[in-house]
């Protein structure tokens, strides 16, 4: 997801992966030294010995494919007269996974956002603290959208809850049976959903989960809870038309694993869940 920050009058651009690992555009925050060249700027603090070791050592714990040579071969240049260095450079010796460089219109020079940050410091520490603080106002705007995503979802998944309940009431339920018998029936039912999409019942989750306050539905994915919402439909229907349990069960199961299989792979629902 694209996102867009504002300090002091800048826009800066974000790759946004909805967590952690967020790629900031160094040439928006370049513009603030310099409007009219910021990939100067850009090449004028990667010539530093201290940028090299910084960037070098960012990739040594985050890259286990970095190509340590060639960093030695910068930093022993770094400093002098004649040595310069671009980003894609850098990337293209070192094997860089810190950096990203991208031409078009809407391109540019990105870095991981712990990069980002210290290159900001270097143009000028003031202009860090705003761009912080409206990122740290993005990442808060992000978890609020993915925790109401969330909550639309669990809403939706118990109206079904009732569309699946009432179709028990009226197809599995025999007229004049106890509670304790009507609530073994739709347990059964609820379990046998579980189980389909989950592999085990509430009370197998529960016993691995000594500590948990909620359920396992509680607990569930975006994900699980759509497909979860489409087993009790279906299910619904299924009882509807006579089939037996047994039968019921083996269909869902095939239907979940399906349907785990496409959404996961889903941009929609990667989109959903980064909190667009």
């Amino acid at each position: 997801m694209k996102a867009t920050i504002n300090a002091k009058g800048t826009e800066i651009t974000v790759l946004s992966k909805g967590d952690e690992d967020d790629f900031i555009s160094l040439t928006d925050i370049a513009r603030y030294k310099n409007p009219d060249e910021p990939k100067d700027v850009v090449k004028n603090w990667m010539r530093s010995r201290s940028t090299i070791e910084f960037l070098g050592l960012w990739e040594q714990l985050n890259n286990p494919d970095f190509k340590g040579v060639e960093f030695d071969s910068f930093i022993h240049e770094a400093g002098s007269n004649a040595f310069t260095l671009s980003p894609q450079k850098w990337i293209a010796a070192t094997n860089a996974v810190g950096m990203l460089s991208r031409s078009g219109r809407y391109g540019g020079t990105f870095a991981h956002k712990d990069i980002a940050f210290e290159f900001a410091s270097w143009v000028s520490a003031e202009f860090k603290l705003y761009i912080i603080k409206d990122y740290q106002r993005l990442k808060a705007d992000e978890n609020s959208r993915i925790s109401l995503e969330w909550n639309v979802n669990r809403v939706i998944s118990k109206i079904n809850y009732k569309i699946h309940t009432d179709a028990i009431k009226d197809n599995l339920i025999p007229q004049l049976v106890s509670k304790q018998q009507q609530a073994f029936a739709y347990a059964s039912e609820a379990d046998m959903l579980n189980v389909a999409l989950f592999g085990k019942t509430a009370r197998e989750w529960k016993e691995q989960n000594p500590e948990a306050k909620g359920n396992m539905r509680d607990e569930a994915t975006i994900q699980q809870l759509i497909v979860l919402s489409n087993l009790e439909s279906m299910n619904a229907e299924l009882i509807k038309q006579g089939i037996p349990q047994n039968k019921r069960l083996v269909a869902l199961n095939k239907m979940a694993i399906e349907q785990m299989t496409s959404i996961v792979g889903s941009k929609a629902i990667r989109r959903l869940e980064k909190g667009k």
